[in-house]
């Protein structure tokens, strides 16, 4: 009895082998290929908005969602702009002025997700006076010369807060400084009377002897970074892409409870300047969501105004809440 017993379970086991072996045979090198974890590149500039990606990273959650993630380090915005234009990079994190440029004759990119956004009590961005320049309140903005990033979100945050608060546009004197070490330097010196930086290197400004006069706070909803990603990606993977924004929604929420626990990647990715890191706070990041046609349309009416483009770019082609988790 107990032979024949032995025998079936002989038998059984083979079947099983045999049946394996013979679904591995007719499996097709496509189908393996599809087995595998999908890919995406993403242009990274050492920015704190890259935070919840190296969290996501560092904690498996593209693993969990069947990505495997590549940064590509860029060290300016145009870098970062090329990389994407070859197609070296999937996704990136940029402003709604980028997206606008880059799809002004076809749709080529679309945002997918807000990366950060300010609020009346975090900044993004701060209007900074030289300590050299005398200028103690807003009103002394007026004439002064303003160094910015002509073309981008800096110009155009720049330009709605000072009107915000009832300049002319014969008030508003900017100067483009593109490099923003550079900006620093000669506010510093006095070069400049005052400058718009990002957040945190305007903190190190203000360490550094300038004096915040103007930031976001006070004009929240105009204020915030993007996630954004080439149409051929969206196309070709969208599941890839929901899961790298669920993976980035779970490091999201991670950061927001537990902030403090991830300034070991603020110094391992360079995001906050050595200065600051004893006394910077990680500030909350935004959940999901996506920007607002009035958001949208408030930033193309300024881009058209000012010659930047002489055309209208399609919200819907351009925004998208399809990848949302």
């Amino acid at each position: 009895m107990k032979a024949v017993v032995y025998k079936l379970f002989f038998v059984s086991k083979l079947f099983i082998l045999a049946t394996f072996l013979s679904a591995c045979m007719q499996t097709t090198p496509a189908e393996i290929e599809s087995l595998k974890p999908v890919t995406l590149k993403i242009a990274v500039l050492p920015i704190l908005e890259a935070l919840p990606m190296y969290v996501a990273q560092q904690e498996g959650l593209f693993e969990k969602h069947g990505l495997n993630v590549e940064f590509v380090a860029v060290a300016s915005a145009p870098e970062r702009d090329q990389v994407i234009a070859a197609g070296q990079a999937d996704g990136m994190i940029n402003e709604l002025t980028s997206t606008m440029f880059y799809n002004k004759d076809q749709p080529q990119v679309k945002i997918v997700r807000y990366a950060r956004t300010a609020t009346p009590e975090q900044a993004l961005f701060r209007i900074l006076a030289s300590g050299e320049s005398g200028i103690n309140n807003v009103d002394g903005l007026k004439g002064a010369r303003i160094g910015i990033s002509q073309g981008t979100v800096i110009e155009y945050l720049t330009d709605r807060l000072l009107q915000s608060q009832g300049f002319t546009a014969e008030e508003i004197n900017t100067v483009s400084v593109p490099k923003i070490p550079d900006r620093m330097a000669l506010l510093e010196n006095g070069e400049l009377d005052a400058g718009m930086l990002p957040e945190p290197l305007s903190s190190l400004a203000v360490l550094q002897g300038s004096r915040a006069v103007l930031d976001d706070t006070s004009l929240p909803e105009i204020s915030f970074s993007t996630l954004t990603f080439r149409n051929e990606v969206l196309e070709q993977n969208p599941e890839a892409v929901r899961g790298f924004l669920a993976a980035v929604e779970e490091s999201t929420a991670q950061i927001n409870n537990n902030p403090t626990k991830w300034i070991p990647l603020l110094v391992e990715y360079n995001l906050v300047p050595q200065p600051l890191l004893q006394s910077f706070k990680i500030p909350e990041f935004a959940e999901a969501g996506i920007p607002t046609e009035a958001q949208w349309n408030d930033v193309l009416d300024w881009a058209n105004e000012k010659g930047f483009l002489d055309k209208e770019v399609s919200y819907q082609e351009s925004v998208s809440p399809d990848y949302l988790p």
